[in-house]
């Protein structure tokens, strides 16, 4: 089992794609009505890398970008952002950057996702093994790094590398179904994947579906613990989150915002639980921070751009009602 106090200690290790995200602008308007769009850095590990860094931890990306004017879009925002891209490699020829063209609306928002070839999925095992696991703190990882190959196979080789160094494994569940040959074999990596790790995050209908029924997503979460993982947290959207560690069980609610889009709170969530974990605090205040980060990204445009800074959490935590129970 992994020392989870080793958190914050030294910078996050991330792995997964950066992209870039458009935005049709101004705010409400539909994607096939836009005449104009803004740019921001996106992805999920990406999102999740600079939630951290805002929060007052350190953070490195390890992936790959297409070697063109769109990959080198992303590294130049990762270095705006502050976040270590020396494990960031450039792959020449066809594979391209992740683009996604996303509105900002409360409601129907249309997020088209563009992932053919992508750039990515050629994270290879050379590519981790080139990393000094000791150098950092925690391993961090998303779902969609696992769908495609060498991606997969480099990430599982990660996770046997950062273990041997001590590493805490952080695996936030993010099912795309776009990204995966079929179901059944995300269902398989993904227990594979939550089998080994120590902390994992994930929502209702993902754990759902690597229980393989949506109604036994719970009892999934529940072995996951029984079997080994020290927290994890079972996200229910407007009903707020279950998280389960192996001294119990407890229910945490949601924050009230006025949402201007769903995208970015995921990425959010995750940034600021661990960086609160990191910081010290006891688990069930880790959660509240990060479902209150959760709260403000879903309130501001863009998902990287939108993440608080450990000030602003802390003025959002002084000023709004605890949330709902």
């Amino acid at each position: 089992m992994a020392d989870l106090s080793r958190l914050g200690r030294q910078p996050c290790l991330v792995i997964g794609r950066a992209g870039m995200d458009l935005y049709a602008d101004p705010p409400g308007t539909t994607i096939e009505s836009a005449t104009r769009f803004t740019a921001a850095l996106g992805g999920s590990s990406a999102n999740i890398a600079v939630a951290l860094v805002r929060q007052g931890c350190t953070a490195a990306l390890v992936t790959c970008v297409s070697d063109d004017a769109v990959g080198r879009f992303c590294l130049t925002q990762l270095d705006a952002y502050g976040i270590d891209r020396v494990h960031v490699r450039a792959v020449p020829g066809e594979p391209r950057t992740s683009l996604a063209v996303v509105e900002t609306r409360p409601e129907n928002c249309q997020s088209v996702i563009y992932r053919n070839n992508a750039a990515d999925f050629a994270m290879s095992v050379a590519d981790v093994e080139a990393v000094d696991y000791p150098a950092y703190s925690a391993l961090i990882t998303t779902g969609t790094v696992l769908a495609a190959e060498p991606s997969r196979s480099a990430a599982f080789r990660a996770f046997d590398l950062a273990r041997a160094a001590g590493l805490p494994l952080i695996f936030d569940v993010d099912y795309r179904p776009y990204s995966w040959p079929s179901p059944a074999v995300a269902a398989e990596v993904y227990s594979r994947a939550g089998a080994l790790c120590d902390v994992i995050v994930g929502n209702d209908v993902e754990f759902g579906f690597m229980a393989g029924h949506p109604d036994q997503g719970l009892e999934k979460a529940r072995s996951l613990v029984a079997n080994g993982a020290q927290i994890v947290v079972y996200k229910r959207g407007e009903k707020g989150a279950v998280t389960l560690t192996s001294e119990g069980e407890f229910a945490t609610g949601i924050y009230p915002t006025q949402a201007l889009k769903p995208t970015g709170a995921g990425d959010s969530f995750l940034g600021a639980f661990i960086a609160g974990l990191a910081s010290g605090l006891p688990v069930r205040a880790a959660v509240l921070r990060g479902s209150a980060a959760a709260a403000m990204v879903v309130a501001r445009v863009g998902c990287a751009p939108a993440m608080p800074t450990g000030a602003e959490l802390d003025r959002f935590l002084g000023q709004t009602p605890g949330p709902s129970a």
